[in-house]
């Protein structure tokens, strides 16, 4: 989340009032995040986030905007867009799109336990199961169409040994997107972007996931891959935690069992998700966008964690991991370490 467009306390007024919404009492931009402008808004009744769409259109939101609206009713802790008198969810405000919706309590974990791990790798198997009946289609927008459009222009803004990387990095996810095993994975909706910031949680409990706006259809196993990456590592050396991905694996299965396919690609989707937030985070340090509150994330950690899932490919390292009662051999463990439950 981040301030691209300023906005009046008298205009956010004037769009409550509109919605048939109480009458904002305060109104506060908020700083984390990199693609739209988000303003926190309470009301004497509700908190609300209301959100400016500064990058996807009118045309690209009802995908994200309903997918929301699906899990919300069905029961998952998700932000629940607010409808206007015509029942319309999509708005306009300052010639952007725009929603409103509810703030859900609760506060981001940095340091996460293996009972966070596990509340993570519930919910997101719950998301998965819930997406089966999601009507809508559109492609992740940070697949590897997209990856194979930015590597061109990123080659150009960076090291040589950098280029290296990413040729050979994406060269590897084209051959991996070709392959028998990768056209059996289970597909879906994923959210594509649950870290640690984008996940609340509240006496405990998980109470809320947010920024929905990088979803889309793609294997299930990349967003598992997504969160191992960021939710089951150490936040001092960076590398793989043995019992938070067990906790989240094996509360993955306690809803959604993994099949043969997704066990076997696991290694190469870390690969894959680790390359995709590097890529992205390269992409905000070289093609930035004007903002007035603006933090782009820094590109190093994930080109380390790629690397270092490179290195233990190469080296043919194995790495295992229990899932309940059976054991699968995954090759490829962040750090080079045997992760064993």
């Amino acid at each position: 989340m981040a301030v691209f467009t300023e906005l009046s306390f008298d205009e956010v007024t004037a769009f409550f009032r509109a919605l048939g919404l109480d009458a904002p009492r305060s109104l506060r931009g908020i700083t984390g995040g990199i693609e739209n402008t988000n303003y926190f808004v309470d009301t004497d009744s509700e908190a609300y986030v209301l959100t400016l769409f500064e990058r996807l259109t009118s045309e690209q939101l009802p995908f994200y905007l309903h997918l929301m609206k699906h899990l919300a009713v069905r029961g998952l802790p998700v932000p629940d867009p607010i409808a206007n008198a015509q029942g319309l969810i999509l708005h306009v405000l300052k010639e952007r799109p725009a929603v409103v919706v509810n703030r859900l309590p609760g506060s981001s974990e940095t340091r996460p336990t293996v009972a966070h791990c596990r509340s993570v790798g519930e919910f997101l198997a719950r998301l998965h199961v819930a997406g089966r009946d999601y009507p809508r289609q559109q492609a992740n927008p940070r697949g590897l169409q997209w990856w194979n459009e930015v590597a061109p222009a990123l080659s150009r803004c960076i090291s040589a040994g950098q280029r290296s990387l990413l040729a050979g990095e994406l060269a590897f996810q084209n051959q991996i997107a070709l392959s028998s095993d990768y056209r059996q994975l289970p597909r879906g909706p994923v959210h594509a972007d649950l870290f640690r910031d984008n996940v609340l949680f509240e006496s405990g409990q998980l109470s809320g996931v947010l920024d929905f706006y990088f979803a889309g259809c793609d294997a299930l196993l990349f967003d598992i891959a997504v969160c191992l990456n960021d939710w089951c590592v150490d936040c001092v050396d960076g590398c793989d935690d043995v019992e938070r991905i067990a906790a989240l694996l094996s509360a993955y299965e306690s809803v959604r069992g993994l099949t043969l396919a997704e066990r076997m690609l696991l290694p190469a989707m870390r690969r894959a998700a680790a390359f995709r937030f590097w890529l992205s985070r390269l992409w905000d340090v070289h093609r930035p966008r004007r903002a007035a509150l603006l933090k782009p994330h820094d590109p190093v950690h994930f080109e380390g964690m790629l690397r270092g899932f490179r290195d233990a490919s190469s080296s043919s390292s194995l790495a295992v991991v229990e899932f309940r009662t059976e054991v699968d051999i995954v090759r490829g463990g962040n750090c080079g370490k045997t992760m064993l439950d």
